[in-house]
């Protein structure tokens, strides 16, 4: 069995995944769509509409949507609230426009599958119910109310009854199947990948084993000659000391701690993995383990430890492989780019850790800062590094494991990129900063670890 897949940093909520980018292009594609059916309708076909409340309601779709880009982040990640609120948003806009376009007549009634659809995919079991329940009473309303669809010549154009029957039957059908379908298929791939992620952790956990594995076996192979050597002497030495009962003693003495070492070099491994007081470390020492492999690349790392008040004691924090492997990679991109030195600074206050990573380099470019931590940005080169495409997956990685343990990352700037070099202060180069709350990362205070495995 895998148990890494129960970690409490594997969190079971996916909306996070989804970005209001994607929503917001989704947006716009239905909105340039309702303009250009309210259009031909009108100009072409010459359906009398009410085309200032269909303008209206395209409208507020278009305001919703500069709201939202001028408020959040390009790379925003929407909670399962957000996204739920936005869908509700987007089936209300459509439904409304429906009921001012003959409802169940209008053929563009089945685009009400879409956000049923979006929220099977991507949100909780809870939210898909939410959605899916207010589509089918918003397609029940619209076909018992709405305004019918008229020529020019006052013509009223409205499909038999039972015809408008079976198309709210197979809506309320089709909500229902796509929904269930795509919640099945979605939870399949989300299995799929909880599984090849967990499997990661154990195959780097066992690799990890297998190595210490290698350094016992080394050590017993080393050991073992000269461990058989003194048990042989010793028991000859026991056989020629019959007559002298206390020395006899001590060469019995002899023999027993070779066996002793002997099953020590067994046990060794064993104990070894489960070796308690490895789960948790003071955040000093867990931040240069995290920099460790990057001390000797030729720039100089300078630790900071800040507490607010004196009176702060440095919080002892879990030693998690997301919280190291994350901001190793964040050191890593630091020293990848920094001209001599990286700065990692860490605060802490008594709810939150605060941890800076800063060196003296050139900075994110500013047509990239907006999407850091998208996988595979490709614009970030450096002219002493020819052919290097480094900062997309690598910080992509971070952020996304970094967040797993209730992290809140930030990308900047430390400079103004147009200042001249003289006019650069030393940390002049990029600035991530990772925020935790205490409560998220610190080891619990008092907690006992338990006993380690006795080594015999």
């Amino acid at each position: 069995m895998v148990t890494e897949s129960h970690s409490p940093y594997l969190r079971p909520e996916r909306s996070d995944w989804l970005r209001l980018r994607t929503l917001l292009l989704l947006r716009w594609m239905a909105v340039t769509g309702q303009l250009v059916a309210i259009t031909v309708a009108d100009r072409w076909y010459g359906f009398a509409l009410p085309l200032g409340l269909c303008y209206l309601a395209v409208g507020s779709a278009i305001i919703a949507n500069l709201v939202s880009i001028y408020i959040f982040p390009p790379n925003k990640r929407l909670t399962e609230t957000e996204a739920l609120l936005t869908l509700i948003f987007d089936l209300a806009q459509l439904c409304f426009l429906l009921f001012l376009s003959g409802g169940l007549s209008n053929p563009f009634v089945l685009l009400i599958l879409a956000p049923v659809s979006v929220s099977a995919s991507a949100l909780h079991l809870r939210a898909t119910l939410i959605i899916g329940s207010l589509a089918v009473v918003m397609v029940t309303l619209i076909a018992r109310v709405n305004i019918p669809l008229h020529l020019d010549d006052g013509t009223a154009l409205r499909v038999p009854a039972l015809f408008e029957f079976g198309f709210w039957l197979a809506l309320v059908i089709g909500i229902a199947f796509l929904g269930l379908y795509s919640r099945r298929v979605a939870t399949e791939m989300h299995s799929m990948s909880d599984a090849l992620l967990a499997t990661q952790m154990a195959l780097a956990r066992e690799q990890k084993l297998t190595d210490l594995g290698g350094v016992v076996a080394a050590a017993a192979h080393e050991l073992g000659t000269p461990l058989a050597t003194i048990k042989l002497v010793s028991a000859e030495m026991i056989d020629e000391l019959e007559d002298k009962p206390d020395l006899q003693d001590d060469a019995r003495l002899i023999r027993d701690q070779a066996d002793r070492c002997r099953d020590i070099l067994r046990s060794m491994g064993k104990a070894g993995k489960d070796d308690l007081q490895m789960k948790q470390a003071p955040l000093g020492a867990v931040l240069r383990e995290a920099a460790e492999p990057h001390l000797a690349r030729g720039k100089e790392i300078i630790f900071t430890l800040d507490p607010a008040t004196e009176e702060e004691r440095e919080p002892t924090i879990l030693r998690s492989p997301e919280v190291i492997h994350g901001l190793r990679n964040l050191v890593q991109n630091a020293v990848d780019f920094a001209h001599s030195r990286v700065w990692i600074d860490a605060e802490w206050t008594t709810g939150s850790v605060t941890v800076r990573i800063i060196d003296d380099g050139d900075g994110y470019p500013p047509q990239v800062i907006g999407r850091i931590g998208d996988p595979f940005v490709r614009s970030r080169r450096d002219a002493a590094r020819p052919g290097y495409e480094g900062m997309g997956l690598g910080l992509f990685i971070a952020k996304t494991l970094l967040e797993r343990t209730g992290a809140e990352l930030s990308f900047a700037n430390a400079a103004d990129p147009f200042l001249t070099p003289d006019e650069r202060p030393d940390r002049s180069g990029a600035i991530v900063e990772v925020i935790w709350p205490l409560s998220a990362i610190a080891s619990t205070s008092g907690q006992r670890l338990g006993e380690n495995a006795r080594i015999i």
